[in-house]
């Protein structure tokens, strides 16, 4: 029977057909291996740990002879306060360890030295946690450092996951034109990476295996904007929440809002704040005042329907984010947008663009006179003809409309005579005509066209172009 899509780019669960070994995986083979010494395996989520673990613990047998219990679950977390009492239980996982509380977390590690120093063999301790969650267990128990074994996972190489994608296509037998920019949108996440193929399958649709080699013909941009489009009704409240933090102060120095682009920018996924923050020396004022006062302390512990979105450590004071979805929805977040979106008034970020040119096809030599003039002047300028290798015909208008709409600066709309005559000018003109109030469109009038339908774009600033000058931007 053929392979079903869902059973090659899977996006739960241990893969089929696409495993691949994360980084350290002989490392961690070696460490499960030794009686008696704790093991730690840290990392950002959706990098295979959970999954790299019991695919290990298989490979040597001991799957079946495993205890895993989840800090998630209320009634594992009975279980693990019961763990020093009982004897000769063989190996136990504790997965998402850094989510048990204080006590825990100190009955865990004094459980752990013990298990050391009486080099036991008939039990074994597996914590699998986010970032720095090794960081936090030993500063329960300064001494426990060398006593286990601590894996660091950091976000899987674009080899591994250029092997992962090579998999589900020979599963499926295709090709997918997007494999080199699905890599690049993964940052290092196999959960990422099989969720991208999964949904440009669905676009294709590619839906079970091939009997003849398909070559798969998608934009990613389509497939980023329909995952974006879904992830914004799960995520976009949490990161609402979590920006305002306690109160919103709409002219405020937007201190959590920071901390949460901070976030989206690391490559971790993870922020220790007193490093983040030598960084970032302009925010000390706002963001250290909220730290070293614990103001974070007491809005998370306040909120926990944030819990399941982020997870601070006060031990440490790191920050981090569990579900690799939401970093995805972050590093993709419209900043300017969504500050303003949250209520900030005085809080900007860089935008992807600096400059979008809207034009007809006749106008094409004023665009790319303009152009050139931008791009010697080193800003970044959105021109259809730089980007034709990213845009597909049939999904043009999914690829522009959030150019045009807001991950512009500034949008410079030429308004020739064919102007407002064509569809692709218009449809580009109905995604920024609402900028007009922000301040962000610059029309450029041809002195020897009538005013028209954009009569508007009188009432703003911008420049009168002669035709004799067609050939020059000045």
């Amino acid at each position: 029977m053929l392979p079903l899509l869902e059973e090659v780019f899977k996006t739960s669960g241990i893969p089929t057909y696409t495993f691949v070994r994360p980084q350290e995986y002989e490392r961690m083979i070696v460490g499960l291996r030794t009686p008696g010494r704790g093991l730690v395996v840290e990392g950002p989520s959706g990098i295979g740990k959970t999954t790299g673990v019991l695919t290990a613990l298989r490979e040597l047998g001991l799957e079946d002879k495993t205890l895993i219990l989840s800090a998630r679950k209320e009634e594992d977390r009975r279980l693990i306060s019961e763990l020093p009492a009982m004897t000769g239980i063989g190996p136990v996982l504790i997965d998402d360890f850094h989510r048990l509380d204080a006590p825990s977390k100190q009955l865990i590690a004094d459980h752990m030295k013990a298990l050391a120093d009486e080099e036991r063999t008939d039990s074994k301790l597996i914590l699998v946690g986010i970032n720095k969650a090794g960081d936090s267990l030993v500063k329960f128990a300064a001494d426990l450092n060398n006593r286990l074994d601590t894996i660091s996972l950091e976000t899987n190489s674009e080899e591994r996951i250029d092997k992962l994608i090579a998999l589900g296509e020979k599963a499926l037998n295709i090709t997918l034109n997007t494999r080199k920019e699905i890599i690049g949108d993964a940052h290092g996440s196999f959960h990422i990476a099989q969720l991208l193929c999964r949904e440009t399958c669905l676009s294709a649709p590619i839906l079970e295996a091939k009997e003849e080699s398909t070559e798969v013909k998608v934009s990613l941009e389509v497939v980023r904007e329909k995952v974006l489009s879904e992830l914004g009704r799960v995520f976009f409240e949490p990161a609402r929440h979590f920006a305002t933090g306690p109160k919103l102060r709409r002219e405020g120095r937007a201190p959590y809002l920071h901390m949460l682009r901070w976030l989206s920018e690391s490559e971790e996924w993870s922020i220790q704040l007193d490093q983040t923050l030598s960084q970032h020396p302009e925010q000390r004022g706002s963001v250290g005042q909220v730290v070293d006062k614990k103001f974070i302390d007491t809005f998370m512990a306040a909120t926990p329907e944030l819990a399941d979105a982020f997870h601070y450590a006060p031990e440490t004071r790191t920050l981090s984010i569990e579900d690799p979805k939401l970093i995805y929805y972050l590093k993709n977040l419209i900043w300017n947008k969504f500050a303003r979106q949250v209520g900030y008034l005085a809080t900007t970020f860089e935008s992807r663009y600096d400059f979008a040119l809207s034009f007809a096809g006749a106008d094409r030599d004023v665009a790319e006179a303009l152009n050139d003039f931008l791009t010697e002047a080193q800003v970044n300028v959105f021109y259809d003809r730089n980007e034709q290798h990213r845009i597909l015909a049939a999904n043009v208008e999914d690829y522009l409309a959030p150019i045009y709409r807001s991950e512009a600066e500034f949008v410079i709309a030429i308004l020739g005579a064919e102007y407002p005559k064509r569809i692709w000018t218009k449809f580009e003109s109905e995604q920024f005509r609402k900028r007009f109030g922000e301040n962000s469109v610059i029309p450029v009038w041809f002195t020897n066209v009538p005013q028209g339908m954009f009569d508007e774009t009188t009432r703003v600033g911008g420049a009168p172009l002669t035709v004799r000058t067609l050939s020059s931007p000045n």
